[in-house]
């Protein structure tokens, strides 16, 4: 496998490059107040101004089918390569799923679909998995449907703290499916000292051997965190540039291997990397399929927390299938089910009682049911207003090029 990353948003990468042409250099790009990133924060925000598409008719009541694309790893799988819950979810409906492992990150997801979203049509999936801040720009742009609640009864089971969401308030579009952190994983047999900070990543014995995420906000998330930043709180420019010159930094210097999205675990299995910033479940799994090889922490000045959400894309015709989807799964017995594979934070509550009888020592583990202590040092990344997410996802990008 090349080490490179994935492809960032073709948008982005398409303003990148006029910026290129244009003779605006490397160091002008990157900067936040700069003519061009101004340029590109404009551009790319000029997306969601025209008038919003209409949702498309829906057809559940005569074609019981829904299209589900997710992230890898990330539902319960059997040994034969069956997914259990989706079984039994047709057995009990008569809906059958074709569940595709299509996102492997929320920018390179959404540059293959934004176009059929801003024309109200079909992409080829009836609900997505996307994190919190791609839900937002989504709902923004008018690219999801509305969800009937009549439809989804156990909603109720949906955790308080999550009902209620700026990007969504009382949850009318979006839903969550599992939540986490970022944190950091070592080789724990070819890197024994393990790590306890994101400077622990920069240390000369691992040159050449760290991964991190193309997630922006993982990855800068953890950067400001080292760097003393509160990501929830009041932030700007300034914090951000110093943690994007250290990023920038540690690629150029070659101290950073690989930049990737959910695929960053196959650097890991192959050792192409020793250490890495990563997803929290993930090692978890990773440690079940290949031994007890990794080590996981959430670093001593923070990770991020986030969540990835249900959502109906515009053009979905089956909006109603998916409803009952989404009540299925919040069933507290199938919703421990499906953590007690993923071992990412479950939203539904009465999931802990009902793991249970699965597998008491999961009940206790905080990754997937966190204590006080452990929330305490985790942040969520503070909401971006559309300038801001432009001109700051631009500058992340424009690193990422500049490495593939």
């Amino acid at each position: 496998m090349k080490s490179k990353p994935l492809p960032a948003d073709p948008m982005i990468r398409q303003l990148i490059r006029q910026a290129q042409k244009a003779q605006l250099g490397r160091r002008t790009l990157l900067a936040g107040a700069g003519a061009g990133a101004t340029a590109l924060a404009l551009a790319a925000c000029s997306t969601g101004a025209a008038a919003k598409p209409t949702a498309a008719a829906d057809t559940s009541a005569t074609d019981k089918t829904i299209r589900w694309d997710n992230w890898a790893l990330y539902i319960d799988v059997d040994d034969a390569g069956n997914y259990p819950t989706l079984d039994a979810f047709k057995a009990q409906t008569g809906i059958s799923v074709k569940y595709t492992e299509a996102v492997d990150d929320n920018n390179s997801y959404y540059g293959k679909v934004k176009d059929q979203l801003a024309l109200g049509q079909d992409i080829g999936a009836d609900v997505a998995c996307l994190t919190d801040w791609m839900v937002s720009r989504m709902i923004r742009f008018g690219y999801t449907q509305e969800l009937d609640h009549a439809n989804i009864p156990n909603l109720s089971n949906l955790l308080p703290s999550l009902q209620n969401v700026d990007f969504d308030p009382g949850r009318a579009m979006s839903i969550p499916w599992q939540g986490g952190f970022a944190g950091l994983a070592w080789n724990k047999e070819k890197y024994p000292q393990g790590l306890k900070s994101v400077e622990d990543l920069w240390v000369p014995e691992l040159k050449g051997r760290v991964g991190v995420l193309s997630e922006m906000r993982d990855t800068m998330g953890l950067i400001m965190l080292d760097h003393g930043v509160d990501i929830s709180g009041k932030w700007g420019e300034n914090e951000y540039t110093a943690a994007i010159d250290e990023f920038k930094k540690q690629v150029s210097d070659g101290q950073i291997r690989n930049i990737k999205g959910n695929s960053y675990k196959e650097d890991l299995a192959n050792e192409d990397t020793l250490a890495a910033i990563v997803w929290s479940g993930d090692i978890v799994q990773l440690n079940a399929e290949n031994g007890d090889k990794w080590g996981f922490i959430v670093p001593e000045k923070g990770g991020t927390l986030w969540n990835d959400n249900f959502v109906v894309p515009i053009g979905s015709p089956g909006k109603k299938n998916v409803e009952e989807l989404i009540n299925y799964y919040y069933d507290p017995a199938v919703a421990a089910e499906v953590a007690a594979y993923v071992n990412y934070i479950t939203p539904v509550a009465g999931a802990k009682e009902a793991m249970m009888a699965i597998d008491p020592t999961l009940a206790e583990d905080p990754l997937i049911f966190p204590d006080d202590a452990t929330l305490a040092n985790a942040y969520v990344f503070r909401g971006l207003d559309g300038t801001e997410e432009q001109t700051f996802n631009a500058q992340f990008q424009a690193i990422l090029l500049g490495a593939a």
